[in-house]
C-alpha cells in the first residue's frame, strides 16, 4: 500500500477528521500484520568514510569511478591518497579532485543537459597536469598529420548486414551444433606480465561459469564467476565480490556459446567502419542491449572469425575500454574452434594469455566456481 500524502492528515471537517482516524487505523493493524519494508539500499557515503562528491552513487560504482580517474590522469591510489587510510584529506591532489569532478559535472549540466559529454580524460589524456598548448610539428611531418584525423570514406550501406557478419562468424567457427557440442572447457597455458611468465589455468562450464587461476610465486590470484556472483580470490585467501558493470563483463567470459547469443542479448547490431588490425582488413560492428556493455566487434574479412573485441564498463564518471585481441582459433573433434592466444589491454596496463594445452567436455565440479568460505580471523593475542 501506498504511504499516506500529507493532505490525508489535514482534514476540512470532523467527520473528516475522524473518517482520516478511520483509515489511519486500517493502515496501522495492516502494517502490524505485514512484513517489514526491505531496507533501502545503501549508497556510497554510507558505506564508506569521507564520501563528498561522489555521495548517492551505489557503493559498487565507487572502484570503477576511481579507476577511470587513475586511468585519466595516469597515476596510482596513493596520488590522493593516504595508503591505509584513504578516508584521510592529507594530500592536496584530494581536495583538487573533488573540485574537479564538481566542475566536470557543471559543465555537462549547464552545457549538455546533463549529457556526459565531458570527462576527466577530456582534458587530462593520461597526465596528472592538463597542458592548455597544442604540440608543435615534429620535423618532417606534416601538420596535417599531427592535426588532422582522417575519417574512413567506407560506404556502410555496400557492407554485409551486421546480422550477416555474425551468422559468417558462427560459420567460421564450425557452425552452431559444434558451438552446442561444448558444455566444458579446460585451458592451461602462460600469462606474459610484460616478459615475465606466469601458469595460469582456466576453467570454463556451461551454461555461464568461469575461473581463471594465475599461479604466482606468492599464492593464486582468482577470478571467478559461478553463475550468479563473480568474485575475486587474492594471494592470503582473501575474497572480494564483484559488482555492477564488471560482473557483466564476467558473463560475456562465461559464456560458451556467446556468439550464438550475440544478437539476442545485443539486439541493438550496427556496421561501423572498418579497421586494418595487425595487417588483416576487418569488418566493424557495434552491439548495443540493455542494461549489457557496449562492445566494438571486429571481424575478419577472410577468415570470418573474430579478432577484437572492445568492451565498454561504465563508471560515475566515464566509461571505461577493455581490448581482446583474438589469435590463433583451434578446434578438433567436432568442436568449435576457440582462441588459444589472446591480449587484453586496458588503461592501466595490459597483458597476454598462451594456451599450451586444452581439454574439451572434461568433468568440472560446481565448486571450482564457488565462493570459497572466508579464512577464520587470527586468534587474539
Amino acid at each position: 500500500m501506498p504511504p499516506l500524502s500529507k493532505s490525508a492528515f489535514q482534514p476540512a471537517s470532523i467527520s473528516a477528521v475522524f473518517a482520516a482516524a478511520s483509515v489511519l487505523a486500517v493502515v496501522l493493524a495492516t502494517a502490524q500484520s505485514s512484513p517489514a519494508p526491505s531496507p533501502a539500499p545503501k549508497t556510497a557515503s554510507q558505506q564508506f568514510k569521507n564520501i563528498q562528491v561522489l555521495k548517492d552513487i551505489p557503493p559498487d560504482q565507487l572502484m570503477p569511478a576511481m579507476q577511470f580517474m587513475q586511468a585519466s590522469l595516469g597515476v596510482e591510489c596513493d596520488f590522493c591518497h593516504v595508503q591505509g587510510a584513504f578516508e584521510k584529506d592529507d594530500k592536496k591532489p584530494k581536495q583538487t579532485a573533488r573540485a574537479m569532478m564538481k566542475m566536470m559535472f557543471a559543465i555537462n549540466q549547464n552545457n549538455f543537459d546533463g549529457h556526459r559529454e565531458v570527462t576527466c580524460y577530456t582534458c587530462h589524456r593520461g597526465s596528472n597536469d592538463p597542458s592548455g598548448t597544442p604540440k608543435v610539428v615534429e620535423v618532417g611531418a606534416k601538420p596535417t598529420e599531427a592535426m588532422k584525423v582522417e575519417e574512413s570514406k567506407a560506404d556502410l550501406s555496400k557492407l554485409p548486414a551486421s546480422a550477416e557478419i555474425i551468422d559468417r562468424y558462427i560459420a567460421a567457427l564450425g557452425g552452431a551444433e559444434a558451438i552446442k557440442k561444448l558444455e566444458s572447457r579446460v585451458q592451461h597455458g602462460k600469462a606474459n606480465f610484460g616478459g615475465h611468465e606466469t601458469p595460469i589455468d582456466i576453467y570454463v562450464k556451461a551454461p555461464n561459469m568461469r575461473a581463471s587461476v594465475m599461479h604466482t610465486a606468492e599464492g593464486d590470484n582468482v577470478t571467478a564467476f559461478d553463475g550468479t556472483t563473480g568474485w575475486l580470490g587474492m594471494i592470503g585467501g582473501h575474497t572480494r565480490e564483484v559488482h555492477g558493470a564488471d560482473v557483466e563483463v564476467l558473463k560475456i567470459d562465461s559464456d560458451l556459446r556467446f556468439p550464438l547469443h550475440l544478437k539476442e542479448m545485443w539486439p541493438d547490431l550496427k556496421n561501423a567502419n572498418p579497421e586494418t588490425i595487425a595487417g588483416h582488413e576487418t569488418y566493424q560492428v557495434i552491439a548495443r542491449g540493455e542494461g549489457r556493455p557496449t562492445l566494438r566487434l571486429f571481424f575478419d574479412l577472410q577468415s570470418h572469425l573474430l579478432v577484437r573485441m572492445i568492451r565498454y564498463s561504465e563508471s560515475p564518471l566515464g566509461r571505461i575500454p577493455n581490448q581482446l585481441d583474438y589469435a590463433d582459433y583451434k578446434g578438433s573433434d567436432g568442436f568449435a574452434k576457440t582462441p588459444t592466444k589472446w591480449s587484453i589491454a586496458r588503461p592501466t596496463g595490459a597483458f597476454s594469455i598462451q594456451v599450451d594445452e586444452m581439454e574439451m567436455n572434461p568433468k568440472i565440479d560446481n565448486s571450482r566456481f564457488a565462493v570459497p568460505l572466508s579464512p577464520p580471523p587470527p586468534p587474539a593475542k
